[in-house]
């Protein structure tokens, strides 16, 4: 997983969803200016991206395809449903 399908998933999913890129960090990472710095050319550890892209997997809409060129984890049921993102 890399910082540019991280990056891809957080767009698609706020574009998506109408949140702003500071929302979705706040939602996936805890942390409002994650994707921001992401596209500044941070990058962040494994575990984190493993994390967020977890996170996308159990939350993503299921009216919007997940990306064909990102591998995506199985979902793993959660008690907060999607829609209350």
């Amino acid at each position: 997983m890399s910082t540019d399908q991280l990056l891809q998933l957080a767009r698609e999913f706020g574009r998506h969803k109408g949140l702003k890129l500071s929302t979705v960090g706040a939602y996936t990472a805890n942390d409002g200016k994650f994707f921001l710095r992401i596209a500044g050319g941070a990058g962040c550890t494994l575990n984190t991206a493993m994390r967020i892209c977890q996170w996308f997997s159990d939350n993503w809409p299921p009216d919007l395809e997940w990306p064909s060129d990102i591998p995506r984890p199985a979902p793993v049921k959660s008690t907060q449903e999607a829609s209350s993102c």
